[in-house]
Protein backbone atom coordinates (compact mmCIF):
# COMPACT_ATOMS: atom_id res chain seq x y z
CA UNK A 1 0.00 0.00 0.00
CA UNK A 2 1.28 3.05 -0.89
CA UNK A 3 0.89 6.15 1.53
CA UNK A 4 -0.87 9.27 -0.06
CA UNK A 5 0.64 12.24 -0.12
CA UNK A 6 -1.04 15.11 2.20
CA UNK A 7 -1.01 18.88 1.44
CA UNK A 8 -0.89 18.95 5.15
CA UNK A 9 2.47 17.44 4.97
CA UNK A 10 3.83 20.83 3.30
CA UNK A 11 1.29 22.52 6.13
CA UNK A 12 3.77 20.26 8.57
CA UNK A 13 7.33 21.53 7.00
CA UNK A 14 6.19 25.67 6.67
CA UNK A 15 5.13 24.96 10.43
CA UNK A 16 8.16 23.45 11.39
CA UNK A 17 10.14 26.34 9.53
CA UNK A 18 8.08 28.94 11.39
CA UNK A 19 9.35 27.18 14.41
CA UNK A 20 13.09 27.45 13.80
CA UNK A 21 11.97 30.81 12.56
CA UNK A 22 11.56 31.81 15.94
CA UNK A 23 14.28 30.14 17.08
CA UNK A 24 16.75 32.50 15.05
CA UNK A 25 14.61 35.21 16.06
CA UNK A 26 15.19 34.85 19.89
CA UNK A 27 18.84 34.06 19.32
CA UNK A 28 19.60 36.99 17.14
CA UNK A 29 17.92 38.89 19.84
CA UNK A 30 20.03 36.80 22.60
CA UNK A 31 23.21 38.08 20.83
CA UNK A 32 22.55 41.16 20.31
CA UNK A 33 21.43 41.72 23.92
CA UNK A 34 24.57 39.80 25.63
CA UNK A 35 27.07 40.84 22.91
CA UNK A 36 28.11 37.72 22.33
CA UNK A 37 26.72 35.30 19.29
CA UNK A 38 27.87 32.25 20.71
CA UNK A 39 24.45 31.89 22.77
CA UNK A 40 22.77 31.62 19.13
CA UNK A 41 25.22 28.15 18.30
CA UNK A 42 25.20 27.30 21.87
CA UNK A 43 20.76 26.90 21.72
CA UNK A 44 20.57 25.55 17.81
CA UNK A 45 23.12 23.09 18.83
CA UNK A 46 21.21 21.98 22.32
CA UNK A 47 18.39 21.85 19.93
CA UNK A 48 19.78 19.66 17.13
CA UNK A 49 20.69 17.04 20.25
CA UNK A 50 17.23 17.30 21.68
CA UNK A 51 15.97 16.44 18.12
CA UNK A 52 18.26 13.67 17.53
CA UNK A 53 17.26 11.83 21.20
CA UNK A 54 14.05 12.15 20.93
CA UNK A 55 14.08 10.16 16.97
CA UNK A 56 16.49 8.11 17.86
CA UNK A 57 14.72 7.14 21.55
CA UNK A 58 11.08 8.05 20.96
CA UNK A 59 9.65 4.14 21.54
CA UNK A 60 11.78 3.76 24.81
CA UNK A 61 10.51 6.88 26.00
CA UNK A 62 7.04 6.86 25.18
CA UNK A 63 7.18 2.68 26.69
CA UNK A 64 8.65 3.59 29.32
CA UNK A 65 6.31 6.34 30.09
CA UNK A 66 3.11 4.40 29.88
CA UNK A 67 4.77 1.42 32.33
CA UNK A 68 4.09 -1.01 29.41
CA UNK A 69 5.68 -4.56 28.96
CA UNK A 70 5.51 -7.01 25.91
CA UNK A 71 2.60 -8.48 25.60
CA UNK A 72 3.04 -12.31 23.71
CA UNK A 73 0.62 -13.55 20.99
CA UNK A 74 -1.07 -15.99 24.03
CA UNK A 75 -1.61 -13.40 25.87
CA UNK A 76 -3.68 -11.23 22.84
CA UNK A 77 -3.94 -13.16 19.77
CA UNK A 78 -6.70 -10.98 18.43
CA UNK A 79 -4.42 -7.81 18.74
CA UNK A 80 -1.24 -9.57 17.09
CA UNK A 81 -3.60 -11.24 14.29
CA UNK A 82 -5.13 -7.73 13.40
CA UNK A 83 -1.43 -6.03 13.54
CA UNK A 84 -0.24 -8.75 10.98
CA UNK A 85 -3.17 -8.97 8.61
CA UNK A 86 -2.54 -4.89 8.24
CA UNK A 87 0.90 -5.23 8.32
CA UNK A 88 0.96 -7.63 5.33
CA UNK A 89 -1.68 -5.36 3.56
CA UNK A 90 0.56 -2.21 3.72
CA UNK A 91 3.73 -4.41 3.16
CA UNK A 92 5.13 -3.25 6.07
CA UNK A 93 7.33 -5.18 9.24
CA UNK A 94 5.06 -5.89 11.71
CA UNK A 95 5.72 -3.48 14.68
CA UNK A 96 6.31 -5.08 18.57
CA UNK A 97 3.27 -4.85 20.52
CA UNK A 98 3.25 -3.82 24.02
CA UNK A 99 0.62 -3.27 26.44
CA UNK A 100 -0.03 -0.88 29.75
CA UNK A 101 -1.60 -1.48 32.21
CA UNK A 102 -3.59 1.79 32.77
CA UNK A 103 -7.42 0.98 32.88
CA UNK A 104 -7.53 4.39 30.72
CA UNK A 105 -8.64 3.28 27.26
CA UNK A 106 -6.21 4.42 24.59
CA UNK A 107 -3.46 3.47 22.20
CA UNK A 108 -0.41 4.87 20.43
CA UNK A 109 2.38 3.96 18.35
CA UNK A 110 6.12 5.24 17.91
CA UNK A 111 9.28 3.79 16.64
CA UNK A 112 11.59 6.37 14.24
CA UNK A 113 10.61 4.14 11.45
CA UNK A 114 8.59 1.08 10.51
CA UNK A 115 11.34 -1.45 10.76
CA UNK A 116 12.20 -0.03 14.39
CA UNK A 117 7.81 0.50 15.69
CA UNK A 118 5.99 -0.10 18.51
CA UNK A 119 2.30 -0.19 18.98
CA UNK A 120 0.71 -0.13 22.26
CA UNK A 121 -2.54 -0.77 24.05
CA UNK A 122 -4.01 -0.29 27.28
CA UNK A 123 -6.11 -2.78 29.16
CA UNK A 124 -8.97 0.08 29.47
CA UNK A 125 -9.52 -0.35 25.60
CA UNK A 126 -8.82 -3.47 25.11
CA UNK A 127 -11.92 -4.03 27.29
CA UNK A 128 -13.47 -1.17 25.84
CA UNK A 129 -13.56 -1.94 22.38
CA UNK A 130 -14.81 -4.98 20.11
CA UNK A 131 -12.64 -6.66 17.70
CA UNK A 132 -13.65 -4.43 14.27
CA UNK A 133 -13.32 -1.15 16.71
CA UNK A 134 -9.71 -2.48 17.61
CA UNK A 135 -9.05 -2.96 13.80
CA UNK A 136 -10.05 0.35 13.63
CA UNK A 137 -7.66 1.88 16.17
CA UNK A 138 -4.48 -0.21 15.32
CA UNK A 139 -5.07 0.77 11.57
CA UNK A 140 -4.78 4.59 12.58
CA UNK A 141 -2.10 3.72 14.63
CA UNK A 142 0.09 2.16 12.44
CA UNK A 143 -0.41 4.86 10.04
CA UNK A 144 1.67 6.92 12.46
CA UNK A 145 4.10 5.05 11.86
CA UNK A 146 3.88 4.53 8.12
CA UNK A 147 3.85 8.46 7.78
CA UNK A 148 6.59 9.18 9.70
CA UNK A 149 4.75 11.41 12.45
CA UNK A 150 7.18 10.08 14.61
CA UNK A 151 9.63 12.45 13.34
CA UNK A 152 7.66 15.16 12.51
CA UNK A 153 6.29 15.45 16.16
CA UNK A 154 9.81 14.53 18.03
CA UNK A 155 11.32 18.11 15.59
CA UNK A 156 8.34 19.86 16.35
CA UNK A 157 9.01 19.43 20.20
CA UNK A 158 12.27 19.76 20.37
CA UNK A 159 12.44 22.88 18.79
CA UNK A 160 9.34 23.98 20.88
CA UNK A 161 11.62 23.38 23.91
CA UNK A 162 14.39 25.41 22.32
CA UNK A 163 12.05 28.01 21.67
CA UNK A 164 11.41 28.27 25.19
CA UNK A 165 14.90 28.05 27.25
CA UNK A 166 15.72 30.93 25.16
CA UNK A 167 12.30 33.06 25.63
CA UNK A 168 13.01 32.37 29.52
CA UNK A 169 17.04 33.06 28.82
CA UNK A 170 15.45 36.78 27.80
CA UNK A 171 13.24 37.31 29.89
CA UNK A 172 16.44 36.89 33.05
CA UNK A 173 18.95 38.36 31.12
CA UNK A 174 18.01 40.06 28.14
CA UNK A 175 16.49 43.30 30.31
CA UNK A 176 19.68 44.05 31.56
CA UNK A 177 21.53 45.60 28.47
CA UNK A 178 23.63 48.35 29.46
CA UNK A 179 22.66 50.06 26.07
CA UNK A 180 19.47 50.81 27.06
CA UNK A 181 17.76 48.10 25.39
CA UNK A 182 13.84 47.84 25.24
CA UNK A 183 13.15 45.36 28.29
CA UNK A 184 9.65 45.40 27.28
CA UNK A 185 10.39 43.98 24.18
CA UNK A 186 12.42 41.51 25.76
CA UNK A 187 9.67 40.34 27.97
CA UNK A 188 7.04 40.31 25.89
CA UNK A 189 9.15 37.96 23.97
CA UNK A 190 9.69 35.46 26.52
CA UNK A 191 6.26 35.00 27.13
CA UNK A 192 4.90 34.89 23.76
CA UNK A 193 7.41 33.02 22.20
CA UNK A 194 6.87 29.82 24.42
CA UNK A 195 2.84 30.23 23.52
CA UNK A 196 3.68 30.52 19.45
CA UNK A 197 6.37 27.61 19.67
CA UNK A 198 2.84 25.47 21.56
CA UNK A 199 0.20 26.80 18.92
CA UNK A 200 2.58 25.70 16.49
CA UNK A 201 3.38 22.16 17.86
CA UNK A 202 -0.58 21.74 18.47
CA UNK A 203 -1.54 22.54 14.30
CA UNK A 204 1.04 19.88 13.90
CA UNK A 205 0.16 17.34 16.44
CA UNK A 206 -3.76 17.80 15.15
CA UNK A 207 -2.80 17.34 11.45
CA UNK A 208 -1.03 13.83 11.60
CA UNK A 209 -4.58 12.81 13.55
CA UNK A 210 -6.65 13.83 10.47
CA UNK A 211 -3.98 12.45 8.05
CA UNK A 212 -3.75 8.84 10.42
CA UNK A 213 -7.56 8.29 10.71
CA UNK A 214 -7.90 8.63 6.97
CA UNK A 215 -5.31 6.81 5.76
CA UNK A 216 -5.94 4.35 8.39
CA UNK A 217 -9.49 4.05 7.33
CA UNK A 218 -8.41 3.58 3.91
CA UNK A 219 -5.63 0.82 5.30
CA UNK A 220 -8.36 -1.35 6.97
CA UNK A 221 -11.31 -0.52 4.66
CA UNK A 222 -13.95 0.76 7.09
CA UNK A 223 -13.99 3.99 8.29
CA UNK A 224 -17.12 3.61 10.50
CA UNK A 225 -15.07 0.95 12.74
CA UNK A 226 -12.76 3.93 13.81
CA UNK A 227 -16.05 6.43 14.01
CA UNK A 228 -17.40 4.17 16.81
CA UNK A 229 -13.86 3.33 18.61
CA UNK A 230 -13.80 7.12 18.58
CA UNK A 231 -17.20 7.59 20.18
CA UNK A 232 -16.47 5.12 22.88
CA UNK A 233 -13.01 6.26 23.39
CA UNK A 234 -14.62 10.20 24.12
CA UNK A 235 -16.70 8.65 26.42
CA UNK A 236 -13.88 6.60 27.87
CA UNK A 237 -11.36 8.52 28.60
CA UNK A 238 -14.33 11.40 30.08
CA UNK A 239 -14.75 9.05 32.93
CA UNK A 240 -11.56 7.11 33.21
CA UNK A 241 -9.10 10.13 32.42
CA UNK A 242 -4.45 9.42 32.85
CA UNK A 243 -3.27 11.37 35.84
CA UNK A 244 -1.51 14.27 34.33
CA UNK A 245 2.06 13.78 34.87
CA UNK A 246 4.91 15.44 33.21
CA UNK A 247 5.79 11.96 31.75
CA UNK A 248 2.39 11.37 30.34
CA UNK A 249 2.06 14.96 29.15
CA UNK A 250 4.99 14.39 26.96
CA UNK A 251 3.71 11.58 25.19
CA UNK A 252 0.31 12.14 25.33
CA UNK A 253 0.20 13.67 21.96
CA UNK A 254 1.15 9.88 20.48
CA UNK A 255 -1.87 8.73 21.70
CA UNK A 256 -5.47 8.25 19.77
CA UNK A 257 -7.63 10.05 22.44
CA UNK A 258 -6.56 13.01 24.84
CA UNK A 259 -5.51 11.06 27.68
CA UNK A 260 -6.45 13.92 30.08
CA UNK A 261 -9.70 15.33 31.31
CA UNK A 262 -10.05 19.15 30.21
CA UNK A 263 -12.34 21.75 29.20
CA UNK A 264 -12.26 25.77 28.18
CA UNK A 265 -8.78 26.76 27.98
CA UNK A 266 -7.38 23.69 28.30
CA UNK A 267 -9.97 21.97 25.19
CA UNK A 268 -8.22 25.32 22.88
CA UNK A 269 -4.63 23.83 24.05
CA UNK A 270 -5.33 20.32 23.56
CA UNK A 271 -3.27 18.02 21.24
CA UNK A 272 -6.16 16.04 19.31
CA UNK A 273 -8.84 17.64 17.19
CA UNK A 274 -12.43 17.76 18.62
CA UNK A 275 -13.61 13.89 18.34
CA UNK A 276 -17.25 15.04 16.46
CA UNK A 277 -14.56 16.47 13.86
CA UNK A 278 -12.85 13.46 13.54
CA UNK A 279 -16.27 10.93 13.79
CA UNK A 280 -17.97 13.31 11.29
CA UNK A 281 -15.03 13.24 8.74
CA UNK A 282 -15.08 9.65 9.33
CA UNK A 283 -18.72 8.82 8.41
CA UNK A 284 -18.08 11.09 5.61
CA UNK A 285 -15.74 8.76 3.94
CA UNK A 286 -17.91 6.00 4.81
CA UNK A 287 -20.31 7.75 2.50
CA UNK A 288 -17.65 8.73 -0.59
CA UNK A 289 -14.30 7.28 -0.06
CA UNK A 290 -11.39 10.09 -0.48
CA UNK A 291 -9.47 9.48 -3.73
CA UNK A 292 -5.99 8.32 -3.33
Amino acid sequence: MHNRRHFNGLKTAGLLGVLWAIVLGIGALVSSGTGDSAFLFLFAGFGLLMTAYGYWNSDKIAIRAMRARPISEVEAPGVYRIVRELSTTARQPMPRLYISPSQAPNAFATGRNPSNAAVCVTEGILGLLNERELRGVLGHELMHVYNRDILTSSVAAAVAGVITSLAQFLLFFGGGRRDGGNPIALIATALLAPLAATLIQLAISRTREYDADEDGSRLTGDPLALAYALRKLEAGTRSRPMCQTVELENVSHLMIANPFRGSGMARLFATHPPMGERIARLEAFAVNPPQR
